[in-house]
C-alpha cells in the first residue's frame, strides 16, 4: 500500500514512523515533511494546505491512503476533496472539522446535546465583551473563535489581562480572521487531560490517555504554546474515568454531529478539565494532538494503517486496538523566544548521539537540511521521546537525550510529567 501523510511537524513524523511499521505499507510520501521524516519517507515539496496539488499527486502516484495531520487542511476541506475523487483519506470532512475550527460551533453543539463544558458567551464587539468581563470578574478564559495554532486561548488571571486579550483580538486584530469573534468562558479549576479517540462516525474507541503541557515555562507559567511536552499514560485518567468520558462526552459528540447530518471519521480529541463536578470539555481537536501523538503512538500495539482503513470504511467496531503497558514521555525542544518571535537556521548538534540511546526516538518538528547540516526551521524543533517501565524512567531517558542535543537558543521545560510523577513512580 502506498501512503501519503500530509504535514511537516512532530505529529506527522510520529505518524510516518508508526505507519512504516505496518506490513501493508510499502511506500510512504510526506508533504512537505521535514529533515527527520526524510529518513523514513519520500518528502514531497507540496504545502499541507495546497489541496489541489495534493489530490493531483495522490492520483498520479496511486496513493491508497492519505493521512491528514494538521488542522488547517482539514478545516479547508482536504477530506472532502479526496473523497470527491474516490480517494481514501483519514480525517474528518470540513463540516466535522468545525469542532476545532470554530469554538462557537463547538460550544453550540455541546450546549444543544448536553455535553459538559464551561459556561460561556460569544462576542464580536469589544465593548460588549469588556462589560461582560467587568460583571464576571477574573480569572476568565478568552478564546479566539478560529484556528490560531494553539495560541488563541488566553487564561487571564486578572481583569487587566482579560481586557488586554479582548483588545488584542477584537480591536488590534492580532489573530486576524480567527479573532473576529471570541468566546469568553468560565475559568475551570482542576487537572487537565487529553483524551483522543478513533471514530468512524458510529463506534468510538478511546486511545490511551495523555497529558500535554501548554505553558511555555516550568510550573505552567508563561504564554500558551502548541505544547511543550506530553506523557502517557496519565495516572489521573483511570479506566473508570476513561469510560465515563467515552459515555458522557465522546459518544454524545459523535452522535450529536450525526444528528446534525455530519459523519465524523478520524481522530476526535477532547481536551478536558477534571473538575470537582466531573470532566468538562475545554476544547475539541479533530486530529492527533501534537505532542500527544508522539507519546501515544509508541504505546499502540498492532497496525495503525489497518485501524485507519477501518475508520475509513466504517468498520471500526471490528478492529482490534490494544496498548502497551510501558510509559512514554516527550520533551519538546523549542527555539528561543517561542511562542513569540524566534530565529531559525541554527545548526543542531548531538542528534546522532541522542538517537543512539536505548528506548529513545527523536521526532523532528521544525527542522530542515542546509549545506548538509540539520538546522532549526520552526518554533518547536524536536520532540525527544522515550519509553520505560515507569514514568520516572521514561523521563530520565528523555532528559538525558535532551541534554545531549544543542542548538543556539534551545529552550525546553524541565518539569514535563510533574503531575504524573506525583501520582506514580
Amino acid at each position: 500500500m502506498r501512503v501519503l501523510v500530509v504535514g511537516g511537524g512532530g505529529r506527522e513524523h510520529a505518524l510516518v514512523w508508526k505507519l512504516r511499521k505496518s506490513p501493508r505499507v510499502k511506500r510512504i510520501y510526506c508533504a512537505p515533511g521535514n529533515a527527520g521524516i526524510a529518513e523514513l519517507a519520500e518528502c514531497v515539496d507540496i504545502a499541507a494546505d495546497d489541496i489541489t496539488k495534493l489530490v493531483k499527486f495522490a492520483e498520479e502516484q496511486e496513493i491508497e491512503l492519505t493521512v491528514a495531520g494538521p488542522e488547517a487542511p482539514l478545516a479547508a476541506g482536504i477530506a472532502d476533496a479526496f473523497k470527491a475523487e474516490g480517494l481514501k483519506v483519514f480525517g474528518p470532512v470540513a463540516a466535522a472539522a468545525r469542532l476545532e475550527a470554530s469554538k462557537v460551533f463547538a460550544k453550540q453543539l455541546m450546549q444543544k446535546y448536553g455535553i459538559p463544558t464551561a459556561e460561556s458567551r460569544t462576542f464580536t464587539v469589544a465593548e460588549d465583551a469588556l462589560e461582560y468581563i467587568r460583571r464576571k470578574g477574573a480569572p476568565i478564559v478568552v478564546k479566539a473563535d478560529g484556528l490560531a495554532a494553539g495560541k488563541g486561548v488566553i487564561v487571564a488571571q486578572t481583569m487587566a489581562e482579560a481586557e488586554a486579550a479582548v483588545k488584542r483580538m477584537l480591536v488590534a486584530g492580532e489573530f486576524g480572521a480567527a479573532g473576529k469573534r471570541i468566546v469568553l468562558e468560565e475559568y475551570l479549576a482542576g487537572e487537565e487531560v487529553s483524551v483522543l479517540a478513533f471514530t468512524d462516525g458510529k463506534a468510538v474507541v478511546p486511545m490511551a490517555g495523555a497529558q500535554d503541557h501548554k505553558a511555555a515555562y516550568d510550573h505552567d507559567r508563561g504564554p500558551n504554546t502548541g505544547g511543550m511536552g506530553a506523557y502517557s499514560p496519565a495516572p489521573v485518567l483511570t479506566p473508570e474515568l476513561l469510560q465515563q468520558v467515552r459515555r458522557e462526552i465522546l459518544e454524545p459528540t459523535v452522535d450529536g454531529l450525526r444528528r446534525e447530518g455530519i459523519t465524523f471519521q478520524g481522530v476526535l480529541y477532547a481536551g478536558l478539565m477534571l473538575t470537582a463536578d466531573g470532566p468538562k470539555v475545554l476544547e475539541y481537536n479533530v486530529r492527533f494532538g501534537d505532542p500527544e501523538c508522539q507519546a501515544i503512538l509508541p504505546r499502540l500495539k498492532g497496525d495503525l494503517a489497518e485501524i485507519m482503513l477501518a475508520v475509513n470504511s466504517g468498520s471500526l467496531a471490528e478492529a482490534t486496538i490494544a496498548w502497551h503497558d510501558r510509559h512514554t514521555a516527550c520533551v519538546v525542544m523549542a527555539s528561543g523566544g517561542y511562542p513569540g518571535t524566534y530565529a531559525t537556521g541554527k545548526v543542531i548538534t548531538g542528534l546522532a548521539e541522542a538517537a543512539a540511546m536505548p528506548d529513545v526516538y527523536l521526532f523532528h518538528a521544525g527542522t530542515a537540511v542546509r549545506d548538509g547540516k540539520i538546522v532549526t526551521a520552526g518554533g518547536r524543533v524536536l520532540g525527544v521521546t522515550a519509553w520505560g517501565d515507569t514514568l520516572a524512567s521514561a523521563l530520565e531517558k528523555a532528559y538525558r537525550a535532551v541534554r545531549t542535543i544543542r542548538f543556539e537558543g534551545a529552550h525546553y521545560r524541565s518539569d514535563i510529567g510533574h503531575r504524573g510523577r506525583a501520582g506514580t513512580s
